[in-house]
């Protein structure tokens, strides 16, 4: 008797995976085989359908070594139920729920012990024996989430060497503390897709590993964005951040870098569009109760003098009859330091004409007022030749491949800047890779 069927029955907390997930239809194909009432050929091709929508995810996520295994970790870490989302960021507590949790992990114990050998003898298959010993081929980064296979492959390998139910316990609640659970505990950041009745959560897979040490310069800049975003992270009083100033000077490598920096406390990014703007309000709903801090991050943020918009950004950033929660703050980007184009009528305080305005000033203040939402504004302006030179030779020094001196190096960044849209960090980062690829095509 394989009974993989009557343990997966038993499940409690973690049963909502849906009768269509690979661990229900399995199970399925187990009582069916145990019961013998399905032919040998409709159970195999069953198998082999199940088999593929493991290698699929496994595909996906990276996983190696125990497919089975990891598949099974990955369901413990992602499951969010009454149980795992009370874990999240805070670990395990007393309660009654512990017990049900422990009678679920005793299930996930004997299926990472389950022994496939009988269903493979009589249907003369050996796809479990496989996945159990499997060998990924190595995959670029950008492939995957490397970030989700590395935890789960991890968790897979302290299950596997757990004792009991309440070994596993102690690893998956630990887990909990650590990172969250679902696709808050594992992602760090996410854009949004509208629906009909809400929003969906889209993980961003593979963001870029930058760090605030990778930005050359503007270190004044960088403490105030860390000093303000240590405080939201620590749970204190913290302030929305407007990171204005010319394009590719690094505001938004430093949003990136920030994310990098304090994902391991709880810190993870919803980037949204401007025309996503009507759904901030549902966006916050959802996250408001998680045991996460969200950043909303607006990139490259300005309106122009028809959009309205912006008015749904005030609305949030207000509160209206809401106020924000602790959780949230509004990081955004933008090259206009007032973020709303201005116009000479704006100026103009008298209009005349029908249905105009007696006062226009009221509506410049109106649109102008936005950017004082932002209790931080932090100045991202084009360096200096020198400052350019100085960004250039500390890029150099990262390739092994460059072998300039200072003096050429200086002399080609200022060729290739009068070519390439002038002075900035970004333009200073696209000679270097020019350099570079240049080195080794030679």
């Amino acid at each position: 008797m394989t009974d993989m069927y009557q343990e997966v029955s038993k499940l409690i907390l973690y049963r909502d995976l849906g009768e269509d997930s690979i661990l229900f239809r399995l199970a399925k194909i187990f009582e069916d085989f145990d019961e013998g009432t399905t032919n040998q050929a409709d159970l195999t091709t069953r198998i082999y359908v199940e088999m593929k929508r493991l290698l699929d995810l496994s595909t996906s996520y990276g996983f190696d070594t125990n497919l089975w295994h990891n598949y099974l970790a990955f369901i413990l870490i992602t499951n969010e139920n009454s149980f795992s989302i009370t874990c999240e960021k805070v670990g395990a507590n007393d309660g009654t729920v512990n017990q049900f949790a422990k009678s679920d992990f005793k299930i996930f114990k004997a299926l990472f012990d389950f022994d496939f050998s009988p269903i493979e003898q009589a249907l003369g298959i050996d796809c479990f024996s496989t996945i159990s010993n499997y060998k990924a081929i190595v995959k670029k980064e950008r492939m995957y989430n490397k970030n989700v296979s590395e935890k789960v492959q991890e968790i897979s390998r302290k299950i596997e060497e757990a004792k009991d139910e309440n070994d596993i316990f102690a690893i998956v609640t630990e887990f909990y503390r650590a990172y969250g659970v679902g696709m808050f505990g594992l992602n760090k950041a996410f854009r949004i897709r509208h629906l009909e009745n809400g929003v969906e959560f889209c993980p961003i897979n593979n963001t870029d590993d930058v760090m605030l040490d990778d930005l050359i310069g503007y270190e004044i800049q960088k403490k105030k964005l860390v000093e303000n975003t240590e405080a939201f992270v620590q749970g204190r009083s913290a302030n929305n951040v407007l990171l204005f100033g010319d394009s590719g000077t690094g505001k938004s490598t430093s949003i990136k870098a920030i994310i990098n920096e304090y994902y391991d406390q709880g810190l993870r990014m919803i980037e949204i569009y401007k025309h996503q703007f009507q759904d901030l309000s549902t966006i916050i709903a959802q996250i408001k109760n998680r045991n996460y801090r969200f950043i909303i991050y607006m990139d490259d943020l300005s309106f122009e003098e028809f959009e309205i918009e912006y008015k749904f950004l005030k609305a949030v950033i207000e509160g209206g009859v809401e106020t924000k929660p602790d959780n949230v703050l509004i990081y955004a980007t933008s090259n206009r330091r007032h973020l709303i184009k201005e116009t000479w009528n704006d100026r103009d305080d008298l209009e005349h004409g029908n249905g105009g305005e007696l006062h226009r000033s009221d509506t410049m203040q109106e649109k102008l007022s936005l950017v004082n939402r932002f209790g931080v504004t932090i100045s991202f302006s084009r360096p200096s030749q020198k400052e350019y030179f100085e960004i250039v030779k500390e890029l150099a020094k990262r390739y092994d491949n460059i072998h300039l001196s200072e003096e050429e190096l200086c002399a080609e960044a200022n060729k290739w800047e009068l070519s390439h849209g002038g002075i900035s960090g970004r333009t200073a980062q696209q000679f270097i890779n020019y350099l570079a690829g240049k080195a080794v095509v030679e």
